[in-house]
């Protein structure tokens, strides 16, 4: 990885429709990012996900998807493949980047630099698909949660990361 990198934010990814995002389109914003796979028995964490998004997602959550087939080729399929199996097996509507890796010599920059983002109790490898990244809006801050756990269990670090509104702070 690059040693200009300093911050999430100095990163991008590439859609699965071929866009190059800007993460730093996503600063001030939480980011919810997960090593997604839908023949994995962990699939149907995508529709938590996308709960998460229709809840958190109109006051600023960005949950974003990064199919992966490294573990067992859970993830066979191309771009596009992905994108209907998402869509008519869980109805997932955020985003998706192109299909990745997130171990080894060719580990997406964004996987690179949030394995290494201060200590871990699951090392640096990530050993699993739907390990979830939420990163704080400003950055400087990674909670990683391993792939059995409930995306639902990120609710109160979410809440306490997005802008309170009159009907949540009472």
């Amino acid at each position: 990885m690059s040693s200009d990198v300093s911050s999430i934010h100095d990163l991008s990814y590439t859609t699965n429709r071929g866009e190059v995002v800007p993460l730093s389109r996503f600063e001030g914003q939480p980011l919810l990012i997960v090593n997604t796979a839908t023949k994995c028995g962990l699939a149907p964490q995508l529709r938590s996900l996308e709960q998460l998004h229709q809840t958190y997602g109109p006051r600023g959550l960005a949950v974003i998807g990064f199919p992966c087939g490294q573990f067992l080729n859970q993830e066979p399929g191309d771009d596009e493949q992905i994108a209907q199996a998402c869509d008519l097996n869980f109805g997932v509507t955020f985003p998706l980047s192109s299909k990745v890796d997130v171990n080894g010599a060719d580990a997406d920059p964004i996987f690179t630099f949030l394995k290494s983002f201060g200590p871990s109790r699951f090392g640096e490898r990530i050993k699993w698909n739907f390990t979830k990244f939420l990163v704080s809006p400003d950055g400087t801050e990674v909670k990683r949660v391993a792939p059995q756990s409930s995306p639902k269990q990120l609710v109160p670090q979410i809440e306490a990361w997005l802008p309170q509104t009159a009907d949540t702070a009472r």
